[in-house]
């Protein structure tokens, strides 16, 4: 992606910011959420586990600029690698906390007993399931997680599922989805300060408020 002027949170560069009423309707049957960055405050356990592991104390959630960590971080590439795969096993010793916001909006999109979807590109779903179950306020039941593997085969399974908005924090697989005719919504994160055509939230609050009453 070209390099270009990055803008703060909650500045929007959507172009469709006035035709809200589009997401006013969100519901878990055609609704599903990312995990990581959205959901999961994980680029923050990463500089957790940076300093604990590591004691890298110089990171801050800002400098992560790009989701490809190497392009923005100056850290040896297996110190990364190191870290993700803590991430990835749950062998962290810094717990990996939910986003502000998130409990609260998520327990009130479940709270007829649906099923909540999440999509995530992690190799397999079993540890950040048991995370979710652990921190979410919704019953066991209630939460579907498949893990795909990569970006790329997140548009196949919400189609399958018959989703039609999902939230995402990763810039390129929203425009993945939009071409696969799935609405996006981003999830604003200093590594996807980019311009982009697609609706964007700051926080929780804003997700909540579009969805149905």
């Amino acid at each position: 992606m070209d390099a270009v002027a990055a803008k703060p949170i909650g500045a929007s560069f959507s172009s469709s910011e006035g035709n809200h009423a589009a997401y006013r309707g969100l519901t878990p049957q055609t609704t599903a959420f990312d995990i990581d960055g959205v959901v999961a405050d994980t680029m923050r356990l990463f500089i957790s586990i940076a300093r604990e592991s590591f004691q890298i104390d110089h990171l801050r959630h800002e400098d992560i600029t790009s989701y490809n960590l190497e392009d923005c971080l100056d850290l040896k590439p297996e110190i990364i690698v190191a870290v993700i795969e803590q991430i990835i096993a749950g062998t962290h010793t810094p717990p990996l906390h939910p986003m502000a916001g998130c409990c609260a909006s998520l327990a009130r999109f479940g709270q007829d007993g649906h099923t909540i979807r999440f999509v995530t590109a992690r190799p397999e779903a079993g540890v950040i399931r048991d995370w979710l179950e652990n921190n979410l306020p919704l019953a066991r039941r209630q939460i579907e997680v498949v893990a795909t593997g990569s970006f790329e085969a997140k548009a196949h399974v919400l189609k399958d599922a018959g989703v039609h908005y999902f939230v995402e924090d990763r810039l390129e697989t929203c425009f993945l989805l939009s071409r696969a005719a799935i609405t996006p919504i981003l999830f604003a994160q200093p590594w996807n300060r980019y311009p982009h055509p697609f609706r964007e939230v700051a926080s929780w609050e804003e997700i909540a408020s579009m969805m149905a009453p």
